[in-house]
């Protein structure tokens, strides 16, 4: 179901003001968030002198000003970050070394997940994945378990989350070979990492330098995947087939409000006022909580705390009856009482 003029017409009215990025402030956030990344960094390397287990520690922190840089590559991406997009594309693609994600693949992908977020007809990149009930039900034995384990939060903030980010993106199986840029992306950040261990080996050494890197990538993968997953997976999420989706409802009542005390608030960059990003992703990520304050339109969008977030962990169907994300306990229970 497509937007009508009068809806356009109404959210570009309420978003517009906030579009457009502010080049002053972009560089200085970046630099503020690189300097104390660079500092977090090197503590943790050094920590490595007292005990390994102070730099384990240390790597949750160092993990967290990653996020954040990673946060600042998804304004570039989305061309929020710089007026320049030849200047965002090289900060993202820098940015991109760092995260393990190949910029332009990421982009694209990201791209998609925007103009279809919540569309049940055209799920697949950039989401995590979402079955149906009816689907679910339609599966053999052994593609169900195969599910089942992919939804296991232990699976997808361990090691489905490092798989993501360590493997996947080295190479990105499902990108069509018809994307040429964003192919290039995958093997100049393949060749710009390779790079980035000879130079470790050389200096600092190869073993040291994975001592603590892997913390660090493990951390940032396990909480980027949370802070994306409690996005778009919750009770009252919005799933609609194609003909009923509608984009701005969609943004609005498939995107969490994910309130976060204001220290976490700043290292993820604003990103869990994501309704506000996903009705418009030009609004650079230092102008969403004002443009939430100032529009009391926005503030029916579904509202979580991280507790919150953690009680949505089990969720796993989509129920479309009754139009809910449902546990795989709640489907048994279901389903039982409907055999009974």
């Amino acid at each position: 179901m497509k937007p009508d003029r009068e809806q356009v017409a109404r959210w570009k009215k309420v978003l517009s003001p906030y579009f457009g990025p502010d080049n002053a402030r972009s560089a200085g956030q970046l630099a503020t968030t690189a300097t104390l990344l660079a500092a977090s960094w090197a503590a943790t390397y050094y920590s490595m002198a007292v005990g390994y287990w102070l730099t384990v520690i240390l790597a949750v922190p160092t993990a967290a000003f990653l996020m954040r840089l990673f946060m600042i590559q998804h304004d570039c991406g989305h061309g929020s970050y710089f007026r320049s997009q030849k200047v965002a594309n090289a900060v993202g693609f820098v940015i991109g070394v760092l995260a393990l994600t190949p910029y332009h693949y990421w982009r694209k992908t990201h791209a998609i997940h925007h103009a279809h977020a919540g569309d049940l007809d055209l799920r697949g990149f950039g989401d995590i994945s979402t079955k149906t009930v009816k689907e679910y039900e339609a599966m053999s034995p052994w593609m169900r378990l195969g599910y089942r384990v992919y939804r296991n939060p232990f699976v997808i903030f361990g090691p489905g989350a490092a798989f993501h980010f360590l493997i996947k993106h080295r190479f990105p199986w499902d990108a069509p070979r018809t994307w040429k840029r964003e192919w290039r992306s995958v093997w100049w950040t393949n060749a710009a990492l390779a790079g980035i261990l000879v130079l470790a080996w050389a200096t600092i050494g190869l073993d040291r330098f994975l001592l603590v890197q892997l913390p660090v990538t493990l951390s940032a993968s396990a909480i980027g995947v949370w802070l994306f997953y409690v996005q778009h997976q919750f009770d009252d999420a919005y799933w609609r087939w194609h003909e009923e989706w509608n984009y701005f409802d969609a943004g609005l009542h498939g995107s969490s409000f994910l309130k976060l005390p204001k220290p976490l608030q700043w290292l993820t960059a604003n990103i869990g006022l994501h309704h506000v990003h996903h009705l418009s992703a030009r609004i650079p990520n230092y102008r969403l909580q004002r443009c939430h304050d100032e529009n009391p339109e926005l503030w029916a969008a579904p509202k979580m705390t991280i507790r919150d977030g953690l009680k949505t962990l089990n969720l796993a169907l989509w129920d479309e009856g009754r139009r809910k994300l449902i546990s795989f306990r709640e489907y048994r229970r279901r389903f039982r009482a409907a055999s009974a």
